[in-house]
């Protein structure tokens, strides 16, 4: 896993892909679970960027622990370290619910499309569908771990920037620099 980028630590850079990707996937997550019509058009493009963030995670969290042993410790590095490795399992809670959700809406389409008139047949046609109780769920739990984890990565975002950046700078502008 890549450690340094161009002489920079990789963690620094990475950082940014997923501060940018989890509420990227959280979004698509949502969306696709509470709005037909938005999964119909976003498709395996949700899953597909869920996977994307979740094998990022893993990358940018290494980068991290392989800087934190190259900088002082102190106890904002180790909060920022600390809430780092919490932010997976909500990845991971994104990835699956994407996929659950894609394919549930896959499934409902198959079916729909099966049916004589195709998908402009009425919700109460015969069929195998995707009871009313499982959709709800799926879109409870999309809200509520997409929540979470836009939450975590901000938490883990502001302790990583005071951390870096606690004392290490000045409330006023230096003499003789431009601004």
């Amino acid at each position: 896993m890549p450690t340094e980028i161009h002489g920079l630590p990789a963690h620094v850079l990475l950082v940014h892909a997923v501060v940018v990707l989890i509420p990227l996937s959280a979004l698509l997550v949502v969306l696709s679970a509470v709005w037909p019509a938005a999964r119909r058009r976003i498709g395996v493009v949700s899953p597909l960027v869920a996977l994307v963030t979740l094998a990022l995670v893993p990358v940018t969290t290494h980068a991290g622990e392989w800087l934190a042993r190259r900088v002082p410790r102190s106890p904002l590095l180790e909060k920022h370290t600390a809430l780092g490795d919490t932010l997976l399992p909500w990845a991971a809670g994104m990835f699956v619910l994407a996929a659950a959700v894609w394919w549930l809406g896959r499934r409902q389409t198959l079916v729909d499309d099966s049916l004589p008139g195709g998908s402009d047949r009425p919700a109460a046609s015969s069929g195998p569908r995707t009871p009313p109780f499982v959709r709800v769920a799926a879109a409870v739990l999309a809200i509520a771990v997409s929540a979470g984890a836009v939450v975590q990565v901000y938490r883990i975002g502001d302790s990583g920037a005071t951390a870096a950046w606690h004392g290490q700078f000045s409330q006023t502008a230096k003499s003789g620099h431009g601004g």
